[in-house]
C-alpha cells in the first residue's frame, strides 16, 4: 500500500496538476524530515550524502552543490551556470542512511538550493505556498523511485518502430529533399525508420498545414516512404498564426480557445510565423479541439509527431517590440556612444523569452481564471496531453509522440528530447548524465539530438555520440539550419557510422524488452551505478550507466580518446563488437581497468548471471525476424533472464502477456536451458554463446523452441 510509504502534506489551495494518478489522503500530522520556515522547506543533509533527481537539468547525476530552478525555459545554452532547462521535474531523493524522496506537486516556479548556499543544507522555495508535498520512504533509492513512479502513473509506450534510427534536420524543405535522404540511406544500406519534418514543411508556418508547392504530393510521399519502412514525422508548434482566413485561428478566436490577457482579450505574441496566439491547453475544451486537429495529418498517413516551442517560447510581444523600436527612434539623431549602443542592443536582445510576458497571460480553467505565471510548467505538458488524448480516439495503435517542454505527469502521454543542445563533447557527457535523472521522473522514451543541434559537429563527435545513442530509446540525429550536414553518408567514415546504426538494430529487441519491462513495472531503463552498488567508488561514478537488468555501458565522451578507465563494481563480461556479426568476449575482474575502445568498435559489459540478446540486422524495425535470436550469457551459477515481446503496436500491453523466463546453466560442460515462453512469444530458434566464468570457457549451443 502506498499510504504506508508516502505521506501527502497540503499547503494553501493547490492548483490540480494531474501529476499524480493515485489520490492519497492528506496527512495532518506535523511535517516530518523537513522544517517549514518562512515559506521554505529546509533539510540538513548528512555529510557526503548524494541528492538525485530533478529530471532534465544541468550538471551531474548527484545534484548536490548547485542551485536549480523548476521553470520550463527555452534556453539553448546548456552550460553549468544555468539553473533551468525545458523541463520541470520536482522529484528528488536524499540518499542518506535512511533515504527518502520528496515530490513538490506545484505548477509554478520552484527553487532548489541543494547545498549551494550551504553545502549541508537543502532548501526548497516555491514561489507561492499552494502545493502538495509528498514524502516517500523506502529501503533504498530504487524502492523509492518505484514508489514514486507508481504514484504518478505508467510511462509512455511508443510503437516499436520508434526504437529504430531516426534522421532529422531543420529543415528538409521539400519532398525532393526527403526523397534524396531516403535514397542515400537505401543506397548505402544504412538502416532507417523515420525522417523528420521541421517547420518549413508548413504553409507559411501554420500548424496542421502542408505547403502545396514544396510538398505537392504529400499523401503519396508518406505512403511511398512507408512502403520502404520509413515514417515521416512532422513538427507541431504551440503558437497559432494570427491570420484571417486560417481555419484554426478563426475557430480559436470564435470559441475563445486562446490564452487571454487579464481583460479577456486574446493574448498576442510572436514566434516563427510572426504574430501568434497560444491555445489555452489548461482548458479541457481547448485540448479536445486542438488535439483533434492532428487528425488532419493522421488522415494523410502520419503516425508520429514532435511538439516544440511549448514552454511556451516567445520571441516578443507587440508592446515589447514597440518599446524597442521607440528606443531606436528616440536616439537616431544622437551620438551613439558605448553606453547608448549597448543599451539599444539590449532593448532587442532582452525581449526574447522575457519572463514578464508570462504574467500578462491568463488561462480559463475549471479551477478559475488563472495567471499563466502561476501554472507555467503545465503548458507544454497539456499541449502534448491534448495530442495523446486525441490519438486514443483517432488511432487503435500506438503513435510516436514527444515534446520539448515537460513537467511531471506528461510522462504518461509522451517522451521528450532534451532540446537544442550544442555540438560539444560536454553535451555528450551531459546527455549521459541526464538519462538516469529523467528515468527517475518517468521519462523513459528520451534522447538528445545526436551530434548536437547548434554549431558544427565533427566526424568523431558524431561517431561517439552514435555509439551512446545506440542505447537511448530515442535515437535521433538532428541539427539546425546553417550547420554542417550530419547525415552519416556525408562523412568519410560513413562505414563506421553505418556499423553503429546497424548495431542498434542488432540490439533493438533487447533494448525494447528492457524498455517495456521498465515501463510496465515502474522501474528504470537507465541507472547510475550508485543505484545498484553501495561501494564508495560506485557512488561517485557518473560516466558509466547500468542499462536494464544486466548491462553496463561506459561511453567515450572526449575527443581523440581510443580508450578509457572503466570501474567494475563486480566481475563482468566484456563484449566487443568488431562488426555487426562478430564480437570478442573477455572477462573483466572487479576493480579499475583501462579498456581499449577504438572508434570503430562498440563495447558492452554483461553483469554476472545476466544475458544480452541479439537479432539479425535489418534496414528497419518492421523487417526484423522475431522468430530467432542469439543470446550471449555470462554464467557464474545460473543465468536468469526475462525477455519481453509484443507486436510493437498494441495499446495497454500487459507485462505478463509478453514476458518469457529463461534459465541458463552449465552442467558437465554442457549448456542447460529452461524456458517459460509468454503467450506473445514468436521465438522458435535460439543460438547461445555461453561464457562459463568458473572455467573461463565458452560454450555454443542451439535449440528449437
Amino acid at each position: 500500500m502506498l499510504e504506508t510509504k508516502v505521506k501527502r502534506y497540503q499547503y494553501g489551495n493547490p492548483f490540480q496538476t494531474d501529476a499524480v494518478v493515485i489520490k492519497l489522503p492528506i496527512y495532518h500530522e506535523p511535517l516530518q524530515k523537513l522544517s517549514h520556515e518562512n515559506g521554505n522547506f529546509i533539510y540538513k543533509l548528512e555529510k557526503g550524502a548524494a541528492v538525485y533527481g530533478l529530471g532534465e537539468s544541468v550538471r551531474g547525476i548527484n545534484k548536490r552543490g548547485w542551485f536549480y530552478t523548476s521553470f520550463c525555459t527555452d534556453d539553448d545554452m546548456h552550460t553549468e551556470n544555468k539553473h533551468a532547462l525545458y523541463g520541470s521535474h520536482n522529484f528528488l531523493i536524499c540518499n542518506e542512511s535512511q533515504p527518502f524522496g520528496i515530490f513538490i506537486d506545484y505548477p509554478g516556479k520552484v527553487h532548489f538550493d541543494i547545498g549551494y548556499t550551504d553545502l549541508d543544507t537543502l532548501m526548497i522555495e516555491p514561489e507561492m505556498m499552494n502545493l502538495d508535498l509528498y514524502l516517500i520512504e523506502g529501503q533504498n533509492v530504487l524502492e523509492i523511485i518505484q514508489t514514486f513512479r507508481t504514484l504518478i502513473g505508467q510511462s509512455y509506450i511508443p510503437p516499436k518502430w520508434a526504437f529504430g534510427y531516426q534522421q532529422s534536420r531543420w529543415s528538409y524543405e521539400t519532398a525532393d529533399e526527403i526523397r534524396e535522404v531516403a535514397y542515400h540511406f537505401k543506397k548505402h544500406e544504412i538502416p532507417l525508420d523515420s525522417i523528420y519534418l521541421d517547420i518549413d514543411y508548413m504553409q507559411n508556418l501554420k500548424d496542421f498545414t502542408v505547403d502545396p508547392h514544396k510538398f505537392p504530393d504529400f499523401e503519396n510521399l508518406v505512403a511511398e516512404l512507408k512502403e520502404e519502412g520509413i515514417h515521416l514525422i512532422p513538427i507541431i508548434d504551440a503558437g497559432v498564426k494570427a491570420e484571417a482566413g486560417y481555419e484554426i485561428y478563426e475557430e480559436g478566436i470564435k470559441n475563445g480557445y486562446f490564452i487571454k490577457n487579464e481583460d479577456g482579450t486574446p493574448f498576442e505574441a510572436a514566434v516563427w510565423p510572426g504574430k501568434v496566439h497560444f491555445p489555452d491547453f489548461l482548458n479541457k475544451e481547448t485540448r479536445t479541439w486542438f488535439g483533434m486537429k492532428y487528425k488532419t495529418l493522421i488522415d494523410k498517413g502520419i503516425e508520429g509527431f514532435w511538439n516544440d516551442m511549448n514552454e511556451p517560447s516567445i520571441f516578443y510581444t507587440p508592446n515589447a517590440m514597440k518599446q524597442a523600436m521607440d528606443s531606436v527612434l528616440e536616439n537616431k539623431e544622437k551620438n551613439i556612444d558605448l553606453g547608448l549602443f549597448f543599451g539599444i542592443k539590449d532593448q532587442f536582445s532582452n525581449i526574447l523569452n522575457k519572463p514578464e510576458y508570462f504574467k500578462e497571460m491568463y488561462h480559463d480553467t475549471d479551477q478559475g481564471f488563472v495567471c499563466h505565471h502561476e501554472v507555467h510548467n503545465l503548458y507544454g505538458y497539456n499541449m502534448t496531453r491534448a495530442a495523446a488524448e486525441a490519438f486514443d480516439v483517432i488511432k487503435e495503435e500506438r503513435m510516436l509522440l514527444f515534446s520539448r517542454a515537460s513537467s511531471t505527469g506528461m510522462h504518461r502521454f509522451s517522451g521528450i528530447w532534451t532540446g537544442d543542445n550544442r555540438s560539444w563533447w560536454s553535451h555528450l557527457l551531459l546527455n549521459i548524465k541526464m538519462m538516469p535523472s529523467l528515468n527517475m521522473c518517468g521519462y523513459l522514451y528520451s534522447g538528445a539530438d545526436i551530434g548536437g543541434f547548434s554549431d558544427n559537429t565533427t566526424e568523431d563527435l558524431l561517431t561517439r555520440w552514435l555509439q551512446f545513442g545506440i542505447f537511448t530509446p530515442l535515437m535521433r540525429n538532428h541539427t539546425a539550419k546553417y550547420t554542417r550536414a550530419q547525415e552519416p553518408y556525408r562523412f568519410k567514415s560513413m562505414a563506421v557510422m553505418r556499423h553503429f546504426i546497424c548495431l542498434r538494430y542488432v540490439l533493438v529487441n533487447h533494448l525494447y524488452s528492457e524498455y517495456m519491462k521498465a515501463c510496465l513495472s515502474n522501474t528504470l531503463y537507465f541507472k547510475a551505478l550508485a543505484f545498484e552498488y553501495s561501494d564508495d567508488i560506485s557512488k561517485e561514478i557518473e560516466d558509466q550507466l547500468l542499462l536494464g537488468d544486466g548491462l553496463m555501458i561506459a561511453p567515450i565522451y572526449e575527443q581523440n580518446k581510443t580508450g578509457r578507465v572503466v570501474y567494475f563494481p563486480e566481475e563482468m563480461l566484456c563484449v566487443r563488437f568488431t562488426t555487426e556479426k562478430t564480437y570478442q568476449l573477455e572477462l573483466m575482474k572487479q576493480g579499475h581497468h583501462y579498456v581499449s575502445m577504438p572508434i570503430d568498435q562498440l563495447v558492452i559489459f554483461i553483469r554476472p548471471n545476466h544475458l544480452l540478446i541479439l537479432n539479425d540486422e535489418e534496414q528497419n524495425v518492421s523487417q526484423l525476424d522475431n522468430h530467432q535470436i542469439e543470446i550471449i550469457a555470462h554464467v557464474q551459477t545460473t543465468c536468469e533472464g526475462r525477455y519481453y515481446e509484443d507486436n510493437g503496436l498494441v495499446k495497454n500491453p500487459k507485462l505478463e502477456d509478453g514476458l518469457s523466463q529463461i534459465n541458463i546453466n552449465i552442467e558437465n560442460n554442457e549448456v542447460g536451458t529452461q524456458w517459460q515462453k509468454s503467450k506473445n512469444s514468436q521465438l522458435n530458434h535460439v543460438t547461445y554463446t555461453v561464457y562459463d566464468a568458473k572455467q573461463n570457457e565458452i560454450f555454443i549451443h542451439t535449440e528449437n523452441l
